[in-house]
């Protein structure tokens, strides 16, 4: 073959490369070219790649076979996965051909189907990629709020809250990225957008709280505690049901009722957003259990003492803030005559019925008996996440 001007450092060793690659151990190609350091690259290319160089003659070896041997698949490119996946296919793409000595990817805890795997979790990913939007563009923040003080400091107050909460929602699936072996790049996929979303929650209730005044409200050590055993949880089956499955989906309510009684269309406008994105969150936690409980039955047991060992742990506390509530009262009552307070009152009791229902179906889907169901939600803690 001949390569005319191109030597072996600028490229040649590619097409030198190509015309050795359908030939067998002990064929020999004959270079030709007239770069002047051609001979000389072409020797060392040669022996790098455990080829004989004879002058301009490159004879092949057997050692760039020899490197694949033991070599296997990391299972096939498209959405089937294994059962598990080996640690020593390391950071390797799926369906790649893995060459055997690299090293092994022992992060990666969560290295099998049942422990992290949906089938849900292709689609849920394609479309929480489609669905991702931009605060700045996505809400008209040029529509400032003209409030009552006392209603929009019950706003503040709120966004506050959801803000501390979101940023638990956010630790979460993060703190688990790292340990899901990339055969299973769907959920990483699935989990990094989540925490993305969280993060993006967390940037528009700071932005609404801050909108009109420059201070945000309180925050309750209960309502911390509650959240922070969110954190302490270290098995990602059980994490996701307590945060995506119990918490999240008890805020589907929580964020329906804030954009149905939002005094003022930004509130309503974030409300809406982060709704549709908790949806997924919630719809991936399902799914991943309902799937993983029919391989493991015996999950479901452990899912019931990881409800009530949270519980134990939280009985001291106070749960849900006092002025959390008052501000949801307030905000669903739209003025301060009594009738209006009382009306208020009702809405926020009637918000904690359907939390308490939307748990009911969520666990019964689960595999828990009606009576479990009931049990198990009351066990929820008061602080909704």
């Amino acid at each position: 073959m001949d390569l005319g001007a191109l030597g072996i450092d600028r490229g040649g060793h590619l097409l030198v490369a190509r015309a050795l690659q359908g030939l067998a151990p002990g064929d020999t190609v004959e270079v030709r070219g007239h770069d002047q350091h051609l001979g000389l690259h072409l020797a060392a290319w040669a022996r790098e790649h455990g080829h004989r160089a004879e002058g301009m003659n490159i004879t092949k070896g057997k050692a760039s076979d020899a490197r694949w041997n033991g070599a296997e698949r990391a299972g096939v490119p498209g959405p089937t996965v294994w059962e598990k996946a080996p640690l020593r296919w390391g950071l390797a793409a799926r369906g790649a051909l893995v060459e055997a000595g690299g090293p092994d990817l022992s992060v990666a805890d969560l290295d099998t189907k049942a422990a992290v795997w949906s089938d849900l979790a292709p689609r849920l990913y394609a479309q929480a990629a489609a669905a991702q939007w931009d605060p700045a563009t996505a809400i008209d923040w040029t529509i400032a709020p003209r409030l009552p003080d006392d209603i929009e400091q019950a706003v503040v107050q709120v966004m506050t809250y959801l803000i501390e909460n979101e940023q638990a929602a956010l630790m979460v699936p993060a703190r688990f990225l790292g340990r899901i072996h990339p055969h299973y790049r769907e959920v990483t996929q699935l989990l990094a957008i989540q925490a993305a979303d969280e993060a993006r929650h967390i940037e528009v209730f700071t932005r609404r709280a801050l909108l009109v005044t420059r201070q945000l409200g309180v925050s309750g050590a209960g309502g911390r505690a509650s959240l922070q055993s969110l954190l302490d949880e270290t098995d990602f089956p059980i994490a996701s049901f307590l945060l995506s499955v119990l918490g999240e989906g008890t805020f589907l309510h929580l964020l329906s009722f804030l954009e149905r009684h939002a005094p003022d269309a930004v509130t309503a406008q974030i409300c809406h957003l982060a709704l549709q994105d908790e949806a997924r969150h919630v719809a991936f936690g399902l799914g991943h259990l309902e799937e993983q409980l029919q391989a493991e039955p015996e999950l479901r047991p452990r899912l019931r003492q990881a409800m009530e060992r949270r519980h134990d742990a939280l009985a001291s506390t106070s749960g849900l803030n006092d002025e959390v509530f008052d501000a949801l009262v307030v905000l669903a009552a739209g003025g301060w005559t009594p009738e209006a307070i009382g009306r208020g009152h009702e809405a926020v009791q009637q918000l904690q019925t359907d939390m308490d229902d939307g748990r009911r179906r969520r666990l019964t889907r689960l595999g828990f008996s009606p009576l479990e169901a009931a049990e198990l939600s009351a066990l929820h803690t008061r602080n909704f996440m």
